[in-house]
């Protein structure tokens, strides 16, 4: 991960806006994705990055955003990235089981998109090693 995302996460943290433990979420899935061989850097990854730091956020803080009727046209472009879509799901699995925090069906639509367009590397796969916890 590049120092520029690096910043923009310790940002989201130091500030407030995400609990540490979400910070430290993403931090691992960005991780996973750069070795994996995807480019996470500012650039590539950003946009990914604020969305899925705000949206475990909210969920924890007990809010959702309404998807007010994207949701056909969010299905049918995923339909040709059946491999965002389930590093998404996988995201959500872990996000629930570590963090306690339930991605709804758009949310995981809206992280499959970015990893949709994700720029350069190779394709995802959709599994993280699970993190110890104590």
């Amino acid at each position: 991960m590049d120092s520029r995302l690096a910043r923009r996460i310790r940002l989201f943290r130091d500030s407030g806006q995400v609990r540490p433990e979400v910070a430290a979420f993403v931090t691992a899935e960005l991780e996973t994705l750069a070795a994996e061989g995807r480019p996470v850097t500012e650039d590539s990854a950003g946009m990914l990055t604020s969305h899925l730091l705000m949206a475990l956020t909210r969920l924890l803080d007990g809010t959702t955003v309404d998807p007010v009727g994207t949701e056909a046209a969010v299905a049918e472009e995923l339909a040709a990235h059946p491999e965002a879509l389930a590093r998404a799901r996988a995201v959500a699995v872990r996000a629930e089981s570590e963090l306690g925090a339930s991605l709804p069906g758009p949310e995981v639509h809206f992280l499959a998109l970015h990893l949709a367009v994700w720029r350069g590397g190779p394709a995802v796969p959709a599994a993280r090693p699970r993190r110890d916890t104590p």
